[in-house]
């Protein structure tokens, strides 16, 4: 079968703390097996929370920098490389897709990976032989133009790229300090996380799209909404078929969930 005849899923991702690639637990197992579980891609799309911009930017550099978008963690965490090439023609042709959608984009040739890309990359995928680009997020923007943004990139899937959206389906850091990675969780995040794996499971867009109204605790779980807005692009991204499976769970620090979602076989 010729590589590019697969069709990859989209994925939904929580990446945790910057320092999960140094720690040994359920989640570093999971992301070092998700890339086991389907074809290799031609190439990556990533939608990190950590890329956040006033319109729509794709990642156009021809090598992916590594960018240490955090402070206060162990030396060693600055010492990872992920030496990734980038895609720029892959880049040009994914903004000619969203454009042609009805948004105004354009691309970055400058912009490198930050850690919502290369902590789960790094464990996914730690050759670094797949070439990777980003799409950022808009906060400033509402639920329903990621959800269309991830629509317009459904057609990729077809043509051997993975979308990957990384982002948590928890994200509270008031509440971080004084927690312990192994913390159970916080019951206002539990109760987020258990309404937000059903409404992924059953495929209720609706809900999902009016989080904000729909989901217990929303504004609690997510202050801003960075961190919620890349699973909107990959529920875009799952087409005709919006029920996901769920393939990872689990809480670390009390307030991070660390729920990952399949679109698509």
């Amino acid at each position: 079968m010729n590589q590019t005849s697969h069709t990859q899923p989209s994925l939904f991702v929580s990446h945790g703390a910057p320092s999960l690639p140094l720690e040994n637990g359920p989640t570093t197992t999971f992301f070092k097996q998700l890339g086991q579980t389907f074809p290799k891609p031609q190439a990556i799309l990533c939608i990190s929370a950590h890329w956040y911009t006033d319109m729509p930017l794709v990642s156009s550099a021809p090598r992916m920098e590594m960018i240490y978008d955090f402070y206060g963690f162990p030396p060693e965490l600055y010492e990872i490389k992920y030496p990734a090439r980038g895609a720029p023609r892959l880049a040009e042709m994914v903004a000619a897709l969203i454009q042609n959608a009805g948004f105004t984009i354009d691309t970055d040739p400058t912009r490198g990976l930050d850690h919502g890309a290369w902590v789960p990359l790094s464990m996914m995928f730690p050759q670094a032989d797949i070439p990777v680009f980003q799409l950022s997020v808009q906060p400033g923007e509402s639920p329903d133009h990621h959800f269309r943004m991830g629509q317009a990139l459904r057609t990729l899937r077809d043509e051997n790229i993975l979308i990957l959206a990384s982002g948590g389906a928890t994200h509270n850091l008031s509440d971080f300090r004084g927690q312990s990675p192994d913390s159970i969780g916080i019951e206002y995040a539990l109760q987020f996380d258990t309404w937000l794996k059903n409404a992924v499971i059953t495929g209720d867009v609706d809900s999902i799209l009016d989080y904000r109204k729909a989901a217990p605790e929303a504004r609690r779980n997510h202050p801003t909404p960075e961190h919620f807005l890349p699973l909107l692009v990959a529920l875009g991204a799952a087409g005709d078929q919006p029920a996901g499976k769920i393939i990872h769970d689990g809480f670390t620090y009390g307030m991070l969930s660390m729920a990952a979602f399949r679109w698509g076989e």
